[in-house]
């Protein structure tokens, strides 16, 4: 696995929305709402990263398995999200972090803009009514120029992806890429990890995307291995080549 440096957010700009980085320790965001929301963007992100780390000080153990592991009631509201979806999704918690920050501070911005698009390493949350186009990126495949148009209506959703080739996460597979939509952000990234973990090889995608078929939540997935794309659900596919000529 390789490190990417997240130049695609040198073109990443949503139509009529501000964009700018909010980064803290480890969590390193691309935040794009109606104006300008730094303060209350990191405020949020700052928030969100004591819930979970004041409860890792106390079960170190929810940090480190790779399995799912039960949490008291008594947890913060993020740590039981992700501790529910990495049970759904047969992952440890911390499979669904970057989605779940992603969309806490995505859903604490909602309150003050309309349109709200939070972009965690890959895993994005998007609320608003605008039809949005997420990029795909899978590394040195030959898939690329393709994105997935997020229409106003299925909002909010997150859009989150795992790979096993790209990326700093881990990964036990070999998918070029599988990503996965769900309105809970801490379940598509959860899920995600766990197909991308499955892929392999070309033979593999039918059985993760069977595999997301039934698992509730899910709204539709897209997995790429060695040149070949597999997809489900509410994925509309589009060129961005013809998107920008």
């Amino acid at each position: 696995m390789t490190f990417e440096p997240r130049t695609y957010r040198r073109t990443a700009q949503p139509a009529g929305l501000v964009c700018f980085d909010v980064t803290i320790k480890e969590t390193d965001l691309r935040v794009c709402t109606a104006k300008d929301l730094t303060d209350l963007a990191e405020d949020l992100v700052v928030r969100a990263r004591w819930d979970i780390e004041k409860f890792i000080r106390a079960h170190p153990y929810f940090r480190e398995t790779l399995t799912p592991i039960d949490v008291p009631q008594s947890a913060p509201e993020i740590v039981r999200r992700m501790a529910e979806a990495g049970r759904i999704a047969r992952v440890g918690p911390m499979a669904a972090v970057a989605g779940a920050i992603a969309e806490y501070v995505a859903r604490g911005l909602a309150k003050v803009s309309p349109e709200v698009v939070v972009e965690n390493g890959g895993d994005i949350y998007l609320m608003g009514t605008e039809d949005r186009t997420v990029a795909l990126w899978a590394g040195d495949s030959g898939i690329k120029g393709l994105g997935i148009t997020v229409r106003g209506r299925l909002q909010p959703v997150a859009v989150c992806t795992s790979s096993g080739v790209v990326g700093h996460s881990e990964s036990f597979g070999a998918a070029d890429a599988v990503t996965v939509l769900a309105r809970n952000g801490a379940l598509a990234d959860a899920v995600a990890t766990a197909l991308a973990n499955r892929v392999r090889e070309p033979a593999d995608i039918e059985r993760a995307i069977e595999a997301a078929r039934h698992i509730h939540g899910v709204l539709g997935v897209l997995a790429t291995v060695k040149d070949h794309l597999g997809a489900w659900g509410n994925v509309h596919l589009v060129s961005l080549v013809e998107q920008v000529s």
